[in-house]
């Protein structure tokens, strides 16, 4: 059935929901499964491209309230990289952004999963505007779509990084991971939910993943961006609210119920959290721990003056991890040039 609070929208739903919910409509189950190719393998915005259904249902559908659920792009930014930053725009005037980053082997969509975000982290242009509201799940998944039609490529992974929290909006996220997973064929080892913390959630998510999806293949990925609580309250203002030790308790809960290792993000900010010594008490903290620490440089934004490390220190604080063990990796800064930060067009733009 249609949710309501979704605005009467198609996408985010499965070929048997779509089966189901065209009988209701006194068609036979087969327009359900033509639906479901419209929607998610042709990529339709309008009831009225589906030219396989009967005009009279559509134009009782459109009557009705019914629609697609596709958001519509307000602006386009294409960094020298080819990574393409989209602003689209909500049924009800918000605004949100996501990004296709391409190599040559694969499509990453870096999808939001609110319209702002209350976290209030200090680096992140997103938080500086507070949060609106949540996405429902059709807006999570057109974005999706969104990115593969103006890149024309088929997008083969998703990450949960773009604006907002997403363990504040776990229903929707765990829903559009489903559709994404059985609509588009993005296998949950390709999706990655990231999440700088919020208390007493991640247990949910395992136990609620495992519930949904019949598993939890996903990447949990947990946003430290320091070595210690104090540190990290300077730069997540809510993180008071989740002690260090608290959190990564919880991040061990979570591995116990789904068997996934968890990936733990730490931004390197010039001059502050990216020193040897930083990287040395890390290393206490999540040593022996089953996980991995992605390192990413710090892409500046006007409201903060916080620096891009140097490569020496980006290259010392990884030697130093992984001579204590420590599986590590570096994410590459893609979109420089076209301020690919999270909620950085978005702000330009209001």
């Amino acid at each position: 059935m249609i949710s309501t609070a979704q605005s009467k929208t198609l996408l985010g739903l499965g070929s048997s929901e779509l089966e189901r919910w065209a009988v209701t409509q006194g068609q036979s189950a087969f327009r359900g499964r033509q639906l479901h190719d419209w929607l998610y393998a042709k990529g339709a915005r309008d009831l009225q491209e589906i030219t396989v259904l009967p005009k009279s249902w559509r134009a009782s559908l459109q009557d009705s309230g019914v629609s697609i659920g596709r958001l519509k792009e307000q602006d386009r930014r294409v960094a020298a990289d080819a990574t393409t930053k989209l602003l689209l725009a909500t049924d009800d005037g918000e605004t949100l952004e996501t990004v296709g980053i391409p190599t040559d082997q694969r499509l990453t969509v870096c999808v939001s999963s609110q319209v702002g975000c209350p976290m209030a982290c200090r680096f992140c242009a997103t938080g500086k505007g507070g949060l609106q509201r949540s996405l429902y799940t059709h807006e999570i998944v057109a974005q999706v779509l969104s990115v593969r039609e103006v890149m024309q490529r088929r997008p083969s992974h998703v990450v949960f990084m773009g604006m907002g929290e997403p363990l504040l909006n776990i229903e929707a996220v765990l829903d559009s991971i489903r559709c994404l997973n059985d609509d588009l064929g993005i296998g949950q080892r390709r999706i990655t939910v990231s999440t700088v913390g919020v208390p007493r959630t991640l247990p949910k998510l395992a136990e609620l993943a495992m519930e949904r999806l019949g598993r939890a293949q996903f990447t949990l990925a947990v946003s430290l961006h320091a070595p210690n609580q104090t540190l990290r309250e300077e730069l997540i203002p809510t993180a008071h609210a989740y002690p260090y030790d608290a959190l990564l308790d919880d991040c061990r809960h979570y591995l116990a119920i789904t068997g996934r290792r968890v990936s733990f993000e730490y931004i390197l900010l010039g001059g502050l959290n990216d020193h040897a010594a930083h990287a040395e008490e890390l290393a206490d903290r999540v040593g022996g721990f089953q996980s991995h620490v992605n390192l990413i440089a710090y892409n500046p934004i006007e409201e903060e003056e916080f620096q891009r490390p140097t490569r020496d220190r980006i290259e010392g604080f990884r030697r130093v991890l992984e001579g204590r063990g420590v599986a590590v990796s570096l994410r590459a800064s893609r979109g420089l040039d076209q301020d690919a930060a999270c909620g950085q067009l978005r702000r330009s733009r209001q």
